[in-house]
């Protein structure tokens, strides 16, 4: 990648390359959760919905994150198993955009990343029905200390209904901003074993 304006003919051939490279700029502009993503999934009759989840790994496999299957997004993806994930980085004023499949990881990669979480944040998962409509805050509270007691003296089990999922990229977007709103956009399209590159009107 160069320094200057970003073109089909400057970008690396490899989206995840590309994304590498931005990744590693806006950590070192020293974005605040880089990793952050907005994840944008619809209903089976096209209702859509979206929110901020932490991408937990990017390889030629895709782009993963872990969550409560039975959350809305988890409902979403198992009904319409395609998605949308979007980061935005300020400072340096970039965006990636990446469409594609969604499916389920392995259930041992998940115990692995479930096992190096924070114990905390491992009883917070046996706590929270993602999504599910609660009496209050106390209610959450409790199950939390239920949750803590339970599973006191020995290791958080990872529970059945979380786990995690990989995107797999059909289409991904670079996007950064230029003066007078002349931005520059760069698509890649997936294209047999590789990727075309295009660039877009901002």
């Amino acid at each position: 990648m160069t320094d200057g304006p970003i073109d089909p003919g400057t970008v690396h051939a490899d989206p995840l390359d590309q994304f590498r490279a931005w990744f590693a700029d806006a950590r070192d502009a020293g974005v605040h959760e880089p990793e952050a993503m907005v994840l944008s999934t619809a209903s089976p009759d096209g209702v859509p919905s979206a929110r901020v989840v932490l991408m937990r790994g990017a390889d030629a496999d895709g782009f993963r994150f872990f969550t409560n299957y039975e959350s809305r997004k988890g409902r979403d993806l198992a009904a319409n198993p395609r998605a949308c994930a979007t980061f935005h980085w300020h400072p340096p004023g970039r965006q990636v955009r990446i469409e594609g499949t969604v499916g389920r990881l392995p259930r041992e990669e998940s115990e692995r990343y479930f096992a190096a979480r924070p114990r905390g944040h491992q009883v917070g998962a046996w706590a929270s029905r993602q999504g599910a409509v609660i009496a209050g805050r106390e209610a959450l509270e409790a199950a939390y200390a239920d949750a803590a007691h339970r599973f006191q003296g020995g290791p958080v089990p990872l529970p059945g209904y979380w786990g995690g999922y990989v995107l797999r990229p059909d289409a991904v977007e670079f996007w950064e901003a230029r003066t007078d709103r002349l931005h520059d956009r760069v698509m890649y399209l997936r294209a047999g074993d590789g990727w075309s590159r295009s660039r877009l009107s901002p």
